[in-house]
C-alpha cells in the first residue's frame, strides 16, 4: 500500500514523536509513505481567507491525484479540512474552475479523484484488525485509558463519516487490541479547547482542565489520542497549566501510535516516549 502523507504543520516543531512513531509502525506493516511536497492543509486560514484555505488543500489533493494515490493524515484538523474541501470542490463547479485556474501555474489540476484517509481508518479498514493483532507482541496489564476522539473525526457527521456518522468505535477497538482497559467518560466527545488557544486562552484552558478532571474522576491513568492539535493541548498546554498552578496533578497523554508501537515491540526511543512534555515513561512498567 502506498499513501501520500499529509503531515500536520505542528508535528515537525512540537511533535516529532508522532512522525517517528507513525513511520515506524506503518513501515513494519508494509505501508509506503510519501510526502510528495505537500503543503499546509489550509486549516488555520479558513476564517481569514476561505479561498486561500481551499487552494491549500486543493493543491495537495491535485498532487496526490497526479500520483494516483490517496492521502493519509494523522491530524484530525487536516482530515476534516481535506474532506471538506474535497466535497466542496466536487459539488461546486465554479469554485473548482477558479481553483484550477490557480493550480495551472504549477501544471496541476483538481478532478476529485482522491480519497482522504485518517490514520485510524488505515489501521482498521485498510490494514485490518487481523493484521494489527498479528504484529502485537506485548500487552498492557491494568492500564486504564480514556480515549479522546477529537472534534474533526466526529463533526460534521455528514461530512467526515468516520466509521459511520458520529461514531469512533474503531478507535476504541484499536486501543483495546493493546490490552489497555478503556474507561468510559461522559466528556469524551467534547472539544479539548485547542481551537481557542491564542484567541481566548482562559476559555481554552477551562475546557482542557474540565476534560482532564473528568477523565481522572472516571478512573483513567492516561489519555490516548490521535490528533496533533489535541496532543499539543493535552501535553504542552497542560504542562504550562501545571507550571502555573492551574492544575495540581498531571494527566499523562499518549499518542495512539506510541501506545500501539509499544505493543508491537518497537524501541521506545523511536516512538519518542521521552519527548512528551508530561512524563509517560511509567507506562513501560505496564506492558509485558
Amino acid at each position: 500500500m502506498k499513501l501520500a502523507l499529509q503531515r500536520c504543520c505542528t508535528t515537525p516543531i512540537f511533535l516529532k514523536q508522532y512522525e517517528t512513531s507513525t513511520d515506524a509502525i506503518l513501515g513494519r506493516l508494509g505501508v509506503q509513505l510519501t510526502d510528495e511536497a505537500l503543503n499546509c492543509c489550509g486549516y488555520p486560514l479558513k476564517n481569514y481567507d476561505y479561498k486561500a484555505h481551499v487552494l491549500a488543500s486543493a493543491r495537495n489533493l491535485s498532487i496526490a491525484e497526479e500520483k494516483k494515490i490517496n492521502i493519509m493524515t494523522f491530524c484530525n484538523c487536516c482530515y476534516g479540512t481535506l474532506k471538506e474541501v474535497n466535497q466542496r470542490l466536487r459539488a461546486d463547479r465554479p469554485l473548482s474552475a477558479e481553483i484550477n485556474g490557480k493550480l495551472e501555474k504549477e501544471a496541476l489540476k483538481y478532478e476529485g479523484g482522491v480519497e482522504i484517509r485518517h490514520i485510524m481508518e488505515v489501521f482498521h479498514d485498510d490494514l485490518g484488525p487481523v493484521r494489527i493483532r498479528e504484529n502485537i507482541v506485548k500487552k498492557f496489564r491494568g492500564l486504564k485509558v480514556a480515549v479522546h476522539y477529537g472534534c474533526h473525526i466526529l463533526r460534521p457527521r455528514d461530512l467526515v463519516q468516520f466509521t459511520g456518522p458520529g461514531t469512533a468505535a474503531v478507535f476504541d477497538e484499536l486501543v483495546g487490541m493493546t490490552g489497555a482497559d478503556l474507561v468510559p467518560w461522559h466528556l469524551q466527545p467534547e472539544c479539548c479547547g485547542s481551537a481557542m488557544w491564542g484567541i481566548d486562552d482562559g476559555l481554552s484552558a477551562a475546557l482542557t482542565i474540565k476534560k482532564i478532571e473528568n477523565a481522572r474522576a472516571s478512573g483513567a491513568d492516561y489519555l490516548c489520542l490521535a490528533c496533533s492539535y489535541c496532543h499539543v493541548q493535552f501535553d504542552r498546554v497542560q504542562k504550562r497549566l501545571l507550571d502555573e498552578g492551574s492544575i495540581t496533578e498531571p494527566m499523562p497523554t499518549i499518542l495512539f501510535t506510541q501506545l500501539l508501537g509499544l505493543s508491537m515491540g518497537i524501541d521506545p526511543n523511536i516512538l519518542g516516549i521521552w519527548k512528551n512534555q508530561i512524563d509517560i515513561s511509567p507506562i513501560l512498567d505496564c506492558i509485558d
